[in-house]
């Protein structure tokens, strides 16, 4: 027993003799190289100069990046460098004040697709720089600790991306659309990028959200994550009585890593959640409101996979997979809908992506991208029984929502640079499109509608309706896109950008889309600290395939609708003379529809204040034609008469309606990379009237759509937000976001059909669509977080050639306070073999009220009135392990 004692004891005086007497740590840097799709790069030239005193003599020249995109610097001293980056037909990018520390580092580097003809070196110009059109000055860019600070639930995650990016954001995952967000372990970047009027984009003007995932490269490395959140750390709904239900458990499981060396890296996620919520009942009964939260389960599990290998020594190829299984209860039930309007939803959404890109010559890259997309959704209500509402009062019988939908999506992209001389052009080609299967029901058993109370009390409806028919249809629906664009230098700091776009699309009958597109970027001094940008063109949207659904569907043979006018109750047909049942009803599509057209107009300026403080500014004008609405095309006429007698109401998506937005968009942003300090805020003024809110929605008077100009539906006229992200000491972080915006307008009804359309859309005389305005909204949001590690990650090769061993002392020493996890998270918690990092996080920390749910029926009790609140405060607990 003496011996292991003594041997222990010995240990203790000659091991930190020994670590004494090692070599000063040195650090390794590895560099990833990827183009703007997150494709790594190999065979990039590399560049790395020490920029403190300590290692001032730093200097390598001889990196280039592997197979995988990797350049490895090894037995740095270390402390700050510079990293220069350049591979033919990219701009060269150089990344300043990189901090380097004893251990494994890691950082990555996105290289744009050169535009203009130029040597590829670094200590580019920075007017020349400034005036590229795709700089990363045209958008803010979220950092690792600002992604860490967003919520850990993608659902909820991308709600909020949504809500910084403003109305109308489209969000691109690698370069596609649609899907579910990626869990935020594989996230590498997120780029709010705004007015992209580029002919490869097919929408424009509003922001894009581009998520570029991350590939699994070096060492065998994975995470475990587990976030917790219960009710009883929640606040009440300001609209509730008690408390509702409330938990959430979500895991998540991460490991990545190289397969084969400078080859093929992988990065694999599984997860899952259980949990439920609350769905808030707020209704007026005859007999008194009816107030109380509905327990709202769901159960969800994911997948996701990504393959990173290297074809050749250019070229890459990505494969990408993602499956998210999600079960859900008691949908349906909320605001007027009482709890037997429940019903369930099982869905399945699998993605499989694959990418592959590189150079071709000196002068070409291509890429090209394929994704295919399977989702299948069903749907099961908690009853089967006819369907009782009283407008803005309450809503309760069988949800009727049933069957479901089947659905194989394609999307097929491929693009090709091409430099000369002043010239970058690029051209591409993009094929979109799917079958699909819908046995969809709705409506089946009927529904009574009532105007008020009153009328239900006296049992007299207003209306009745039924849905009758085989709902199965199967389709298939394709849109394709062509474009060629080219950025001249025009001069040194003067980029002229022009190009053309044209698109097709099946079940439409015009075949000439064309959409010119043309702009500008200037840097006007030479110190490449403003840049002044304007452009424009025109732009379409596409007829989305739901909506060709519903008019093959119910076409008046495969269904029907059945309305009732002054129906019995609760006999729909025992209405007496009153009564009037209309012939069959149905939904058609326009002979002559085309796709919607936007003109749209930007100008937009740069200006770095100072090194750490950016400020952007920029206006949006658009125009938008051949707007997709629904008309009743044989309503009743002024003399009561329909056009079509033998017919009831034809509700036709036509190419009639129009739009107009203006905004005005601020921001700042605030950066120290060596203090990990992040700040951006931002602020947009909007406005944007329309006539119609979607391809279904009937205007007041069929026969007088045009009146029905107006502010667009629930959207803001100034919307603030703002996020903060900086270090503390101890290895603790903090995070604050912040987010505001003004009322918005809703309609205001008169609650009956007062033109005898069978449509509950009439205003009161005088009253303009969309006049009324809500409350105003702000809330607040905070993470904190705390890591700390055990061991330290394996130590490259030190100078004499052998392995180096550290030893970590824990426990007091010279002038320590004897602080466990102070010595455990130190400076160097990032580099410790096993990381652990403890976070809370509070959505609307303040539990400020926001009132929503306003009702705009008059015969409502609600009238005027909000009746719901968004979310109360939220807290969720969560610890991450990374090995």
């Amino acid at each position: 027993m003496r011996r292991p004692i003594l041997l222990f004891l010995l240990a203790g005086f000659v091991l930190p003799a020994s670590a004494a007497a090692q070599p000063r740590a040195t650090g390794t840097l590895r560099v990833v190289v990827q183009d703007p799709s997150g494709a790594v790069i190999p065979g990039a030239a590399v560049r790395l100069t020490g920029t403190d005193t300590v290692n001032a003599s730093v200097l390598r020249t001889d990196l280039i990046s592997d197979g995988q995109g990797v350049a490895t610097a090894r037995d740095l001293i270390p402390g700050h460098y510079t990293i220069e980056v350049s591979f033919p037909g990219f701009e060269a990018r150089t990344i300043r004040d990189v901090r380097v520390k004893s251990g494994d580092n890691r950082r990555e580097v996105a290289l744009a697709i050169e535009r203009v003809n130029q040597s590829v070196s670094v200590g580019r110009d920075p007017a020349t720089a400034a005036s590229d059109p795709n700089s990363e000055r045209f958008g803010n860019v979220l950092s690792k600790d600002q992604i860490a600070a967003l919520p850990d639930d993608p659902d909820e995650m991308e709600q909020v991306l949504r809500q910084m990016a403003g109305p109308g954001a489209t969000i691109r995952v690698d370069g596609f659309r649609g899907g579910k967000l990626p869990p935020k372990s594989q996230i590498r970047s997120i780029r709010f990028a705004s007015g992209m009027f580029a002919a490869e984009n097919h929408g424009g003007g509003m922001t894009f959200v581009d998520i570029s995932t991350q590939p699994g490269l070096g060492p065998m490395r994975g995470s475990m994550d587990f976030t917790f959140r219960d009710g009883a750390l929640d606040a009440r709904n300001a609209f509730q009585a008690q408390k509702g239900p409330e938990q959430t458990q979500q895991y998540t499981f991460n490991l990545s890593g190289t397969l084969l060396k400078e080859r093929t890296s992988f990065s694999l996620s599984a997860g899952g959640a259980s949990l439920y919520d609350s769905a808030n009942v707020y209704a007026a009964l005859p007999n008194g409101p009816r107030v109380a939260p509905i327990r709202r389960p769901s159960d969800r599990v994911n997948v996701n996979g990504r393959l990173d290998h290297a074809v050749t020594k250019t070229h890459t190829l990505r494969a990408t997979f993602q499956q998210n299984d999600n079960d859900q209860h008691n949908l349906g039930v909320g605001s007027f809908d009482l709890e037997d309007r429940a019903f369930a939803r099982t869905s399945r959404d699998s993605l499989f992506r694959l990418a592959e890109s590189g150079p071709w010559g000196h002068t070409s890259f291509a890429e090209s991208r394929l994704q295919l997309h399977w989702t299948s959704t069903d749907a099961t209500p908690a009853l089967d029984v006819p369907t009782i509402r009283v407008l803005d009062a309450f809503t309760s019988g069988g949800a009727q929502q049933a069957g479901g939908r089947d659905s194989t999506e394609l999307e097929w992209a491929a693009n090709i640079d091409w430099t000369k001389k002043k010239h970058a052009v690029r051209l591409g080609a993009l094929v979109e499109g799917g079958t699909y299967r819908s046995d969809s029901r709705t409506n089946y058993l009927g529904t009574y509608t009532f105007s008020s109370l009153a009328d239900y009390e006296a049992a007299r409806p207003a209306s009745y309706t039924q849905r009758l028919g085989d709902p199965l249809v199967r389709y298939a629906q394709w849109q394709a896109g062509l474009f060629v664009q080219d950025d001249w230098r025009a001069s040194k700091n003067l980029t002229l950008s022009g190009g053309i776009r044209h698109e097709l699309q099946t079940h439409l009958g015009d075949r000439w889309n064309l959409a010119p597109r043309a702009g500008f970027t200037w840097s006007p001094f030479k110190n490449g600290k403003t840049t002044i940008r304007g452009g424009g063109g025109i732009f379409y949207d596409w007829l989305d395939a739901d909506t060709y659904e519903q008019t093959l569907r119910v076409d008046g043979t495969r269904q029907q609708d059945l309305i009732v006018l002054n129906p019995g109750y609760p006999d729909p047909l025992s209405g007496g003379f009153a009564e009037q049942v209309l012939p069959s009803s149905r939904y058609v599509l326009a002979p002559g529809l085309v796709m919607p057209s936007r003109a749209l107009v930007l100008a937009g300026l740069t200006h770095q204040i100072s090194q750490k403080l950016t400020f952007n500014l920029n206006f949006t004008h658009s125009t938008t034609s051949d707007r997709l609405r629904g008309r009743n095309i044989n309503a009743p006429g002024p003399n009561g008469a329909r056009p079509d007698p033998t017919l009831g109401n034809v509700t036709q998506v036509e190419s009639t309606s129009r739009a107009r937005g203006d905004s005005v968009n601020a921001g700042l942003n605030f950066n120290i990379p060596a203090r990990r300090m992040f700040l951006f805020a931002n602020y947009a003024w909007i406005n944007q009237r329309n006539d119609a809110d979607g391809p279904f929605s009937l205007p007041a008077d069929s026969y007088n759509p045009r009146a029905d100009w107006g502010p667009a539906f629930s959207v803001p006229h100034h919307i603030v937000s703002a996020m903060a992200n900086t270090s503390l000491p101890k290895n603790f972080r903090v995070a604050a976001s912040f987010s505001a915006r003004s009322g918005t307008p809703y309609n205001m009804t008169t609650g009956r059909d007062d033109n005898q359309d069978t449509v509950f859309t009439d205003r009161p005389s005088g009253v303009r669509r969309n006049s009324a305005m809500t409350a105003g909204q702000w809330d607040a949001g905070a993470r904190v977080s705390y890591t700390f590690g055990f061991g330290e990650r394996s130590q490259p090769a030190g100078p004499a050639g052998g392995p180096q061993t550290i030893i970590m002392r824990v426990g007091p020493g010279p002038g320590g306070s004897g602080d466990l996890l102070g010595a455990l998270g130190g400076g160097a918690a990032e580099n410790k073999r096993l990381r652990i990092e403890l976070y809370a996080s509070a959505q609307n920390v303040l539990n400020t009220v926001n009132p929503t749910g306003y009702s705009g029926v008059m015969t409502s009790p609600f009238f005027g009135r909000p009746t719901a609140a968004g979310p109360a405060r939220k807290l969720d607990v969560g610890m991450r392990v990374s090995f």
